[in-house]
């Protein structure tokens, strides 16, 4: 994926004076060096500086990780660290930054090879905070060469996240929808997380989508995408107009983001698009976000925002869709009940119009958006991509800005049974534990939208950290509690 950053971590081991500078060279040589056993070399780079007390000194480490390439920082704790250099350079270093300090090796070198990086760390953090420096501390951030090694793998999709956002451009078209005043959110914290902003009107788009009317491209593109729908191509007489308009989107992309190195997009869908262009954009959505360029429908700015985050995070194609409809009881006892541990109340469906690239369906075909063929003839509704999703690990998570902009995220995993869904769009039977008990006292109680971002796999606890890590407040970073756990909200008395 092009839309999305290449994480390179500066490794730079810190010491105080009153220690032997030795024991940060030689644990940083261990700790490099378990990570070139483990993993891919080309994700770090060793920092020869060892800090001593010495701003001087942070300066010149400063300089060295920004001239081999570093977008990422790791503060190695080699001993207890000089609390104001190795806090300096966080606070200069312009990307996302960790810290972990060094476990001691063993119990027949606890005096002049003891290194009390355990209560360095103390230190690192309390001056962090009183610089206002934000770094991303993990759980138990002490460990030996190996546990260090897995402790900044794990910060590579944090950091890519962190440092996409740092320079993506949302661009939009048109206002959102009558009657969605829920995906209608203040731009402010947009902003705030130095994500850029453009907003178009429908008009400018449908002005750029007639000017591409005779694009030599459009064959190319149209066979493309035949040879991708295969036997689910439905509605072969408009591909030549999605092929028209996917290159529409991607032109304005090149030729709109400016300085900014990613892009995701948001449109307004209907009611006037289909009438306007002649079909849904629905199969051309799906297609960029497989390609990492995430494309919400209803103009959900925070919902492409939210898919960008995943995109980041697991390398991976995501995809948007309503917290739609609750499983019949006839279906979850016939195909659920005593084959999964899940009671009726984990279990929903997610859908939407057709929005989930091929490679996530279990089945494609792209045909005609039912709901909107209510209404309308169904040659404008043409270019939907229907299908049931793959079964397997899902994250369902959201950042989200309330009517008076302030951040907050959620963030449950689950999955997606295999479970047939017989209905129509791009759908899923989902099932999340206590997933009734989140729906009541985190997604209706704090007045979420009803679109949620899906990553595939289980990436609870990267994304849980890169939210953190943006600031949003705790008790508004929520996830699906135990039964043991109750909810501010939750009644108390069970009846």
């Amino acid at each position: 994926m092009n839309n999305v950053p290449t994480i390179k971590v500066g490794i730079v081991a810190v010491s105080r004076d009153c220690f032997p500078e030795s024991l940060s060279v030689n644990r940083r040589k261990a700790l490099v060096a378990a990570y070139a056993a483990k993993y891919n070399v080309e994700e770090i780079y060793e920092c020869p500086i060892c800090i001593v007390e010495s701003e001087i000194h942070m300066v010149q480490a400063l300089e060295d990780i920004k001239a081999h390439g570093c977008n990422a920082l790791c503060v190695y704790l080699g001993n207890f660290g000089p609390e104001i250099s190795e806090t300096l350079l966080a606070k200069h270093f312009d990307g996302p930054k960790m810290f972990v300090a060094a476990a001691e090796e063993s119990q027949n070198d606890l005096m002049d090879g003891r290194g009390d990086a355990y209560c360095g760390m103390l230190n690192a953090s309390y001056n962090l905070a009183l610089r206002n420096v934000g770094a991303y501390i993990p759980e138990y951030p002490v460990g030996d060469a190996e546990d260090c090694a897995d402790m900044i793998h794990e910060f590579l999709p944090i950091a890519r996240a962190i440092e996409g956002l740092s320079n993506l451009k949302i661009i939009s078209f048109g206002p959102r929808p009558q009657n969605f005043l829920a995906c209608n959110a203040p731009i402010k914290q947009l902003y705030n997380l130095n994500v850029e902003i453009e907003e178009n009107s429908e008009l400018d788009l449908y002005e750029s989508f007639l000017k591409h009317a005779d694009d030599p491209r459009i064959a190319e593109v149209a066979a493309d995408m035949a040879a991708e729908l295969g036997s689910g191509n439905k509605k072969p007489e408009v591909l030549n107009k999605l092929a028209q308009y996917e290159l529409t989107l991607l032109d304005w992309v090149e030729g709109h983001k400016g300085y900014r190195k990613y892009v995701a997009l948001t449109t307004k869908c209907w009611p006037a698009f289909q009438t306007m262009f002649g079909f849904v954009p629905c199969y051309v959505n799906s297609r960029l976000t497989g390609r990492g360029i995430p494309v919400s429908c209803e103009v959900d700015i925070y919902g492409t925002l939210s898919e960008f985050i995943g995109t980041c995070v697991t390398e991976d194609a995501v995809t948007l869709l309503d917290i739609n409809n609750s499983v019949p009881k006839d279906m979850y006892k016939e195909s659920i009940e005593g084959k999964f541990d899940y009671t009726f109340k984990d279990t929903f469906m997610g859908f939407h119009c057709g929005n989930t690239c091929t490679a996530k369906l279990a089945f494609h075909e792209m045909k005609y958006q039912k709901i909107m063929a209510r209404s309308l003839p169904i040659e404008v509704t043409n270019g939907t991509l229907e299908g049931d999703i793959i079964p397997g690990d899902i994250t369902f998570f959201r950042l989200q800005s309330t009517a008076d902009a302030k951040l907050r995220a959620y963030v449950a995993e689950g999955e997606v049974l295999p479970v047939a869904t017989k209905s129509f769009g791009a759908i899923g039977v989902f099932a999340i534990k206590e997933m009734g008990r989140f729906f009541r006292h985190v997604l209706i109680q704090k007045n979420y939208p009803h679109h949620g971002a899906v990553a595939f796999g289980h990436h609870g606890k990267a994304l849980f950290e890169v939210f953190k890590y943006l600031g949003v407040p705790q008790e508004d970073l929520n996830y699906n509690q135990p039964a043991s756990v109750p909810y501010p909200t939750e009644n108390p008395f069970k009846g």
